[in-house]
């Protein structure tokens, strides 16, 4: 996806539909996703961006889905069909990943601590920072436990006036398999490689899930 998405405005022109940045990140957010957050997971199951008449008939028979979701942001109208990435897992950290980190520094792991990919940053480190991103997701789950499902991500500062994160830890989820972005400075979340990154893993479906 590496050419720039053509985005309308009005319903007359758009004959595709794609999740925006944004929308693929809320989307994949959660574990149990809601009815909303299953339809824009669902612009992201082909090799290619649904029609829009098509996606409409099987997810938004009422008409009020697009609305919201247009509202939300969380979806872009488009002229032209946008193909899926053509990403080999095995490149992700260079081409999917490094985008995400101010400093091109990132790290994609599963939720038990298995490092699936990185850049910019040496084997062991990567390693650690994945096993890090396990011990927090345990930590987020007994609190989402005891109530409080906003400890799902952190960022973590050097700095005293905490003005930017040297690392932030931003789960995931695709198709109920757990994953960590462990991002290097300045996160850059509203980025097409957000959409690349959650497209490519539901196409590779269990090809892309970390050993037991």
């Amino acid at each position: 996806m590496t050419q720039t998405l053509d985005s309308v405005e009005t319903l007359s022109t758009a004959m595709w539909v794609l999740p925006t940045p944004r929308g693929a990140l809320h989307a994949f957010s959660s574990p149990d996703p809601t009815p909303m957050q299953r339809a824009v997971q669902a612009m992201l199951r082909d090799q290619a961006a649904p029609g829009l008449e098509t996606w409409r008939r099987n997810h938004d028979q009422g008409g009020r889905m697009l609305e919201q979701l247009r509202e939300r942001q969380w979806v872009q109208l488009l002229r032209r069909e946008v193909p899926a990435p053509d990403v080999r897992l095995g490149d992700f950290a260079q081409h999917v990943i490094a985008p995400l980190s101010g400093e091109r520094r990132a790290v994609l792991a599963s939720d038990s601590g298995f490092c699936l990919g990185q850049s910019g940053l040496a084997q062991e480190q990567a390693e650690t920072l994945s096993a890090a991103a396990a011990d927090y997701s345990s930590f987020a789950q007994r609190q989402a436990r005891r109530g409080w499902d906003d400890a799902r991500r952190v960022s973590f500062h050097s700095d005293p006036d905490m003005l930017l994160p040297d690392w932030s830890f931003v789960p995931f989820w695709v198709d109920g398999t757990g994953y960590w972005l462990i991002l290097a400075g300045e996160p850059l979340l509203n980025n097409l490689a957000m959409v690349e990154l959650v497209w490519s893993i539901q196409l590779a479906g269990a090809r892309f899930a970390a050993p037991l």
